[in-house]
């Protein structure tokens, strides 16, 4: 695992740095959620991050992206977590793009990823039915009639359903829930008929969507990768989608602990300023520590799926487990911190708390990968 950033990396990460700070900060999150925005998104930010070519990081060159990688998408993730950027970022360019790659065929691949990659085309990948994230669990119905497939059932906690264009659909051509065989990923026009697309208003003022399939017909053609055994790229890629989530999330730890560490060195109490209170410095030294390990456990699951490593799904599950206990506790105590303004919304400690409660929650929370970490390593 290479402990520092290449030179190329790290350019990538002084220009999204830059981009998402001046460009995206937390006041454009605020701005979206006060006028109710509709898309939930701005347009005009995404065409200057399409622009920058972070929608087409994990595209290959020859199909109009960048190819830089794992590493550079966590990068982009990171800084983006740093503001609060809400952007089709992580659905289109990380679970959408990687998805197409890892399973599509190349005509699917030639007519889809330059789509990403120029900003012409949204996704979402349709997977979650239950309270809690477990992909064998799905269940929803995918019979296949001659050429075609009939879907029928729902989706929940669909991230960016709503604006979508093309979704990816995980349903079971056979099995049951549980059995990790009988999955199958299907593309899925958002207006094809008998889809019925929800919007539903998350605490953290993002995208999500619930999705209804009333037997909608898709053609096998549209299925990505072979009928029935989906399983292996799915879990790939989720592997990528939680790896760059908590790259995101380490961001958001990052900010939460630079602001708060600036205001316990300006607030006074009593005449005195209050980090020179022993049990604040006892408490903004736990969270460096935390902040530290996070930036090292990040880093080695963006390696290893850099390098294709065969622990990928031990250290991305470590990565996102770490990362969970981390963005609970620093955004607590961001809150705590800044004392009773830090329950208002006059500061941002509150938004990102609240986004670190759902980032918790998608593609897994702790529970999930600490059982996942065990099950991995034979317990």
């Amino acid at each position: 695992m290479a402990l520092v950033l290449t030179e190329e990396q790290t350019m990538l990460r002084d220009m999204a740095k830059q981009f998402f700070t001046e460009q995206v900060p937390v006041t454009n999150l605020r701005k979206l959620r006060d006028e109710e925005s509709a898309e939930g998104y701005d347009k005009a930010v995404w065409q200057q991050i399409v622009e920058l070519g972070f929608a087409g990081i994990l595209i290959p060159e020859e199909q109009g992206g960048t190819g830089f990688g794992p590493i550079g998408l966590g990068i982009v993730m990171q800084e983006a977590g740093r503001t609060l950027a809400a952007t089709p970022l992580y659905s289109t360019a990380i679970l959408g793009a990687g998805l197409i790659l890892a399973a599509g065929s190349d005509a699917q691949k030639a007519e889809l990823l330059p789509q990403i990659a120029s900003g012409e085309l949204l996704t979402a990948l349709a997977l979650e039915e239950t309270a809690h994230h477990n992909p064998k669990q799905v269940a929803m119905s995918a019979e296949q009639n001659g050429d075609q497939i009939i879907l029928s059932g729902q989706k929940n906690f669909v991230i960016d359903g709503h604006i979508a264009d093309k979704l990816i659909v995980v349903a079971r051509t056979s099995g049951a829930a549980g059995d990790a065989n009988g999955l199958s990923m299907f593309l899925v026009d958002a207006k094809a008929k008998g889809v019925t697309i929800t919007r539903t208003h998350m605490v953290d003022s993002r995208n999500a969507a619930i999705v209804s399939f009333d037997k909608v017909n898709v053609p096998v053609s549209d299925a990505l990768g072979p009928l029935g055994a989906a399983m292996a790229e799915l879990e790939s890629v989720l592997d990528l989608g939680r790896a760059c989530l908590a790259a995101e999330m380490l961001g958001g730890i990052e900010a939460v602990f630079d602001t708060t560490l600036a205001y316990l060195k300006e607030r006074k109490q009593f005449g005195v300023i209050i980090g020179t209170f022993q049990a604040l410095k006892h408490r903004a030294a736990e969270m460096f520590c935390e902040v530290e390990l996070c930036q090292s456990v990040v880093l080695d699951a963006l390696s290893a799926l850099d390098e294709r490593r065969n622990d990928v799904p031990r250290a991305v599950s470590l990565a996102k487990a770490r990362l969970g206990d981390a963005a609970r506790l620093i955004s607590n105590e961001g809150v705590q911190m800044h004392g009773g303004i830090g329950m208002t919304d006059a500061v941002d400690m509150g938004l990102y708390l609240k986004r670190a409660r759902v980032q918790s929650q998608l593609l897994g929370d702790t529970n999930f990968h600490r059982s996942r970490y065990a099950e991995l390593g034979g317990y």
